[in-house]
């Protein structure tokens, strides 16, 4: 019997490609010679006498994404996590549809992938597509709806426990400001909430320094610049923890444009560990995020929901590791 997987060998393309091509998915964009030998090399195959049987099978995904593109541009770690989705979509042969919040469209899905920092407003709009309804790095437990986050109580006790290591003296922190899309509600940052917390209960230690900023490169740069002109050294701390890498690498610029040296005179921390981490200079001691895992979590976790609904909504929280590099 021949498979979908059969076909995509032999015709040279995914198996989530042929599916969505035998499936008449309007969606995919694909040249017509492509189309058209997979449908003769379905016939070839005598896979059509089993066509009713898999079609029926098949399962159809949204992703509702709060970042449109420039927005994951400028924030990987969004990026890494839809890619981990697409990814591990393709592999099971599922179909994926990918819309931005307030975009959605009529097609029948069997679930919802919500990635990205949604308010109640967002989940009921959310919660009326599909029951199957999986949010992606937001905690909708208390909504009714299972979330696969981050977790970030563990990741705060592993930098806490560096600064404790290197006995820094003096601590800050660049935590980031994002709002939700329509009710534009600030998001609690809790990194800060529970790195204030690790470092008190670790070693006594309090934070002397507290900035804020969106999670851009461009943003951070700006802030840093403006603290440090308005600062004496002996006013700054010793370290800085930051609540990504794009606002860490932003720092780190402004940092090294004022003459300051990383990290003999101010340490810098990231968090996400996403590409360009490693190739900063110095390279960036970061918190790892598994975020291509996260993304094929959410496709797998979705898929177990559809399969055995629980009576009640499921947490995943997600472990990180401290890598440790040069601006520490």
């Amino acid at each position: 019997m021949a498979t979908i997987k059969d076909i995509a060998d032999k015709v040279g393309v995914s198996s989530a490609a042929v599916s969505r091509v035998l499936n008449q998915d309007k969606s995919l964009s694909i040249n017509e010679e492509t189309r058209q030998r997979i449908f003769d090399t379905a016939e070839e195959m005598n896979y059509t006498k089993h066509h009713k049987k898999r079609v029926s099978q098949q399962k159809t995904f949204k992703l509702i994404q709060w970042h449109n593109e420039q927005e994951e541009l400028e924030d990987l770690y969004y990026l890494a996590i839809r890619l981990g989705i697409e990814k591990r979509a393709e592999e099971l042969g599922i179909i994926l549809i990918k819309e931005e919040l307030g975009e959605s469209s009529s097609e029948e899905i069997d679930g919802v992938i919500a990635l990205g920092k949604f308010d109640e407003t967002e989940i009921e709009q959310l919660g009326t597509m599909s029951p199957s309804l999986l949010f992606v790095d937001y905690d909708a437990s208390l909504f009714g709806y299972s979330s696969i986050v981050v977790d970030f109580r563990q990741a705060m006790k592993q930098v806490a426990m560096l600064f404790l290591e290197e006995n820094y003296d003096s601590i800050g922190i660049m935590s980031g400001i994002e709002y939700t899309k329509s009710l534009e509600k600030q998001i609690l940052d809790q990194r800060l909430e529970y790195l204030t917390y690790e470092l008190a209960t670790l070693a006594d230690k309090r934070m002397t320094c507290q900035l804020e900023s969106p999670f851009t490169v461009d943003d951070s740069y700006q802030v840093m610049s403006t603290y440090l002109e308005r600062t004496q050294p002996e006013e700054r701390p010793s370290v800085f923890f930051a609540s990504n890498d794009a606002i860490a690498v932003g720092a780190m610029r402004a940092i090294v444009e004022a003459g300051i040296r990383i990290p003999q005179e101010m340490a810098i921390v990231g968090f996400n560990d996403v590409s360009v981490a490693k190739y900063v200079m110095p390279p960036l001691t970061t918190v790892k995020v598994y975020t291509e895992q996260m993304g094929r979590l959410a496709v797998d976790t979705l898929n177990t929901l559809l399969e055995d609904k629980p009576d009640v909504p499921i947490k995943i929280e997600v472990a990180t590791t401290l890598e440790k590099r040069k601006s520490h």
